[in-house]
């Protein structure tokens, strides 16, 4: 079947991309990266993703902008409080008995998520002995992340989401407010390391032993989901864990069988340790 202009429009969009700037989105769902290339065209307006490109090409200043239409950076910090409770209650009993643990924050945006980690690991006694890991393609929302500043109209929503999770204190001891905005404590924040990272090209993080990616694989076909699942896998401990978003699963995964669920109905997954073709020959042979 021919492909459509549009088609080959976007193709070439994202190659260009690719090819100019090193950012690879081209294993990104077709139907969000056309949703959100149309907003951008709007916003710099481009009636054709030709133009867009053209620009995009010749004028360097615009990526900046351009990357905060191709990434999503919607988050909230305790989002889906029963996965951070199931972490709570099911997952850190496990990882208290690592001397020293490493945590990786995978597409990390803004950074809600890595506070929430830290302040759950900090409630749990596993702060002093975790080093975070909080990467992101987007520079410009990892220098937010780093910040940890957010409105304060978002406070009373991040404080209910922290009380469903189990919370032990109260989320403002963690921030200081003032001018419309809080102010995460820098503490929280001294063990992480921030860097950027493309799920699509970079290599793997070694010995993690939780690795948390939520509502990113939603936005990848099949082929990166397989990418980026292998990542996982060859990054964590044997027994390490896995937490997805709501909305995703392993279940098709080309690795899926070197994971188990652990608490299936929040998506954590556990590393069994295995590949699929080494347990293969395990039963052959056994």
């Amino acid at each position: 079947m021919a492909k459509t202009t549009d088609d080959i429009e976007l193709k070439l969009f994202l190659e260009a991309i690719y090819q100019r700037y090193h950012y690879d989105f081209r294993g990104y769902s077709a139907s969000s990266i056309r949703r959100r290339l149309a907003l951008a065209q709007e916003r710099f307006g481009c009636p054709s993703l030709s133009m867009l490109q053209h620009r995009a090409l010749h004028e360097p200043g615009m990526l900046v902008e351009l990357l905060n239409f191709l990434t999503i950076q919607v988050s909230e910090m305790f989002r889906d409080p029963s996965f951070f409770l199931a972490l709570r209650e099911k997952v850190l009993p496990h990882l208290k008995t690592y001397p020293s643990l490493k945590v990786w924050v995978a597409g990390c945006g803004d950074g809600e998520e890595l506070y929430s980690l830290s302040i759950l690991f900090r409630e749990e006694g596993l702060e002093s002995r975790t080093m975070f890991y909080a990467t992101e393609i987007n520079p410009s929302a990892l220098r937010k992340a780093e910040a940890g500043v957010y409105e304060m109209s978002r406070l009373p929503g991040f404080t209910a989401n922290h009380r469903a999770s189990g919370g032990k204190s109260s989320l403002s001891d963690y921030y200081t407010a003032g001018y419309g905005a809080a102010v995460f404590d820098k503490s929280l924040r001294a063990r992480t390391v921030f860097s950027e990272h493309s799920l699509a090209s970079d290599a793997v993080f070694q010995e993690m032993h939780l690795i948390c990616c939520r509502n990113v694989f939603i936005y990848f076909d099949q082929p990166l989901q397989d990418r980026a699942t292998a990542l996982f896998r060859d990054s964590l401990v044997h027994g390490g864990f896995l937490g997805l978003g709501p909305s995703e699963t392993l279940r098709f995964a080309r690795d899926a069988e070197t994971f188990k669920d652990f608490v299936g109905e929040q998506r954590i997954y556990r590393k069994t340790g295995q590949r699929p073709a080494l347990e293969e020959a395990t039963r052959a042979f056994g």
